[in-house]
């Protein structure tokens, strides 16, 4: 099988990743959870895939590291692989994206998360553990700007996953290194190509928090993604990024720019067949910016508590809205078109909602024919509802109006 037969069989599986390891048997994560398919791969094979993937270039660094990162379309479906070396050998670790950038609704975030990137400054944090959907959250925020605001949007990220077409804002995707040589150098160099929105993979190391903390205060919105498992946590894990002695006044400025913090799970929804983020949501209160430069930052949890009247969203709390909604969306992937030797993914949206429900019944618009001048047999029209019946046979006379005619089909239905 090649890679793109793999791809789409986890596709198929409703996999979120695929993993190809040289002399074990290939695995996908449908659901969280690892299933087995196929047989064991050989050597050979995963690295003439690899070297497919990689250009000459590229090969020659991962020869050096023994891991190399890249985004692509395979198969029509948008990928994040990792390619990287173990005992066994080559490994492809293959990270299934949505088909297409959509907006909150259809990634089954709840509307009130649009607020945040109402702001035109400060700082917006999602962050999740690895595999939580923070990326999808992330380009569901930025085409959120991209369909209600005209703003100059720039992103930093490595490798470069959602491809964005300019909507009502103009969207330029920098891939790091690809087009800069480190988040570092693409964070000061976008502070001089006047952006309105800078949106930063992943904050990494304490030089790039606290370049983005300086983006976020000097009149930009910056987005960025994190790993921890609660909003406390991401707080804490920025501050504690940096020296004891300075970080009182990284709290202080933490508190200053931020907008808000979202940090989501996914859950699976056994009726819907669906996998949905539950978050929780911190917004930037007064009560939440004291406690922040205060240092309380164990108390960031009351302070969502009590703050649903602000928009925040305990894990339980939005659990419950979670239970209440039923018009859940999924992604379909319907079709790929080849456009300039690239297979680009179209994907097609489907509320749940409606899953089971029968299409109604259009009736078709009455045709108008002349009395036939001989005897004839007309069928009468079938609903969809109908289908499979046998059908009523009557016998027009030539004398026989349209309006009789009508009758008698009304007659012999019931």
């Amino acid at each position: 099988m090649t890679l793109k037969a793999w791809v789409q069989k986890g596709r198929e599986l409703g996999a979120s990743d695929v993993h190809l390891e040289a002399g074990t048997v290939p695995v996908v994560r449908v659901r969280g959870e690892l299933v087995r398919i196929g047989e064991p791969l050989p050597a050979a094979y995963l690295e003439q895939v690899s070297q497919s993937l990689l250009s000459a270039e590229a090969w020659e660094i991962f020869a050096a590291r023994g891991s190399a990162d890249i985004s692509t379309a395979v198969g029509g479906m948008r990928c994040r692989i990792n390619v990287y070396r173990t005992i066994r050998g080559l490994v492809i670790a293959v990270r299934l994206l949505s088909p297409a950038v959509s907006g909150l609704r259809a990634c089954n975030l709840h509307p009130d998360l649009r607020r945040l990137v109402d702001a035109t400054t400060g700082l917006i944090v999602v962050c999740g553990p690895t595999g939580s959907g923070k990326s999808t959250t992330l380009a569901a925020l930025i085409e959120e700007v991209n369909t209600s605001h005209a703003r100059n949007v720039i992103t930093l990220e490595s490798p470069l996953e959602y491809v964005f077409a300019n909507r009502r804002s103009f969207i330029r995707q920098r891939e790091i290194p690809t087009h800069s040589p480190s988040f570092e150098q693409a964070i000061v160099d976008a502070l001089r190509e006047n952006p309105d929105v800078l949106v930063i993979g992943e904050m990494r190391t304490p030089e790039v928090i606290r370049l983005t903390l300086n983006a976020a205060e000097t009149g930009h919105l910056v987005l960025a993604t994190l790993h921890s498992a609660t909003c406390i946590e991401a707080l804490s894990r920025i501050c504690m990024s940096f020296p004891a002695e300075i970080q009182g006044s990284i709290r202080a400025q933490l508190a200053d720019c931020l907008v808000g913090v979202i940090c989501q799970r996914l859950d699976f929804l056994e009726a819907y067949q669906v996998r949905v983020p539950r978050c929780e949501v911190l917004q930037a209160s007064i009560a939440a910016k004291g406690t922040i430069r205060s240092g309380q930052l164990s108390q960031i949890a009351n302070v969502i508590q009590a703050g649903g009247e602000d928009g925040m969203w305990t894990f339980d709390r939005y659990q419950r809205w979670m239970e209440q909604k039923k018009d859940w969306v999924r992604a379909t992937p319907t079709a790929t078109v080849a456009e300039e030797g690239a297979s680009v993914a179209v994907g097609a949206r489907e509320s749940l909602s409606n899953v089971g429900v029968p299409k109604p019944v259009v009736p078709k618009a009455p045709v108008t024919k002349r009395p036939p001048t001989a005897p004839a047999t007309a069928t009468a029209p079938r609903s969809e509802a109908s289908a499979g019946e046998a059908p009523i046979e009557i016998t027009v006379d030539e004398d026989l109006d349209l309006a009789e005619l009508a009758k008698q089909v009304e007659r012999r239905s019931s």
